[in-house]
């Protein structure tokens, strides 16, 4: 397994990460997602660390947090300085005006309902799960860097931020002398590029380390949807419970895509999941990649995204088929290279 550095941190990550929002199924949305309980998930871990895989992500409302509850049995035993824990807060959890956002009042709260339910002493990456417009940014960064000095987080990050708001808190944390966001757990795949146009070239500039959730669209570069094939009954997206909207994906460019996933795929051996994996392994600022599995068949083969690399050409096939036209000012910018170089994994040449 190969590990990035995370950012502009110190720490090493697996280029691979497991997901674990399929482990509880305890409401009806994350139901769709998987119901994996504590003796499949010991199994599934193992097969992960047996792959030099031992960054495992979670978040508090996954599964009103049985997913962290889950997570927390399964690795008991383990050593835990061998493993790395990420989990997120801001979304709602519980009832009241106060359980929701990046308040101190909330982060605080959360942070020792994760502890306690992943039976741990400290987070290694506590992330931000989107960015609270309510809450004073100072407010939320000070908390921060309290917890990373008292010990119960290792580092902070960010998901889900506009370029605005991580700037601004990278700015504020600067300013302050406080821990700053390493990383940034993004939405990026080839069926939906948009982290390229202003979030990938922040991350390069400033040095935040992207992890990436649902590396293959919920499911949708993973072989089984294309030209005239229907949704999967089985899948999220037919269940409703689909982190990405079908409104995200333009259909035309998403078939291009397939097909061309199709055709790699025989060209190299690999399976299309695979291949659209391996394709993201490539990008800039990505150090991290997380992969979910409600089967060891289907973790396996993710597994199996690493350990070989398409070729340029293959790259650039992908790269042409999945591009579409950015908005406004990135095609403004991208008109005036020599002001605003767009380098080539832009899929601009």
């Amino acid at each position: 397994m190969e590990y990035r550095q995370l950012g502009a941190s110190g720490l090493q990550v697996p280029v691979l990460s497991f997901g674990t929002a399929t482990f509880g199924g305890g409401n009806d949305f994350f139901k769709g997602w998987g119901s994996t309980q504590v003796e499949e998930a010991k199994n599934l871990i193992d097969i992960c660390l047996n792959a030099g895989v031992n960054l495992f992500d979670t978040a508090d409302i996954y599964s009103d947090g049985l997913a962290e509850e889950v997570l927390g049995k399964a690795i008991s035993g383990h050593n835990r300085d061998k493993l790395l824990l990420s989990t997120k807060s801001t979304f709602t959890f519980g009832e009241g005006p106060n359980n929701q956002g990046s308040s101190r009042f909330h982060i605080l709260k959360q942070i020792e309902g994760s502890l306690k339910r992943l039976g741990t002493d400290y987070i290694d990456i506590y992330h931000m799960h989107g960015f609270d417009g309510n809450t004073p940014v100072e407010e939320t960064l000070r908390v921060l860097d309290d917890l990373v000095e008292s010990g119960k987080v290792r580092y902070i990050a960010a998901s889900n931020f506009s370029g605005w708001h991580l700037m601004k808190s990278l700015g504020i944390s600067e300013k302050y002398g406080w821990n700053k966001y390493v990383a940034h757990q993004v939405y990026y795949s080839l069926a939906n590029r948009e982290y390229e146009w202003e979030l990938m070239p922040l991350a390069l500039d400033q040095h935040v380390g992207a992890i990436i959730w649902s590396p293959l669209a919920a499911g949708r570069l993973g072989g089984k949807y294309g030209r005239n094939k229907p949704i999967p009954s089985d899948g999220r997206v037919a269940k409703g419970s689909s982190p990405v909207p079908e409104m995200a994906i333009k259909e035309e460019v998403f078939y291009n895509t397939v097909d061309v996933l199709h055709e790699l795929a025989e060209e190299t051996g690999k399976n299309v999941a695979q291949v659209a994996l391996n394709w993201l392994v490539q990008r800039p600022t990505v150090s991290s990649i997380i992969i979910g599995a409600r089967t060891e068949a289907q973790l396996q083969e993710n597994l199996g995204a690493v350990g070989w690399n398409l070729s340029i050409e293959q790259v650039k096939k992908l790269d042409e088929a999945s591009i579409v036209p950015p908005i406004y000012p990135y095609w403004h910018q991208w008109q005036n290279k020599s002001l605003n170089p767009t380098p080539d994994f832009y899929g601009k040449g």
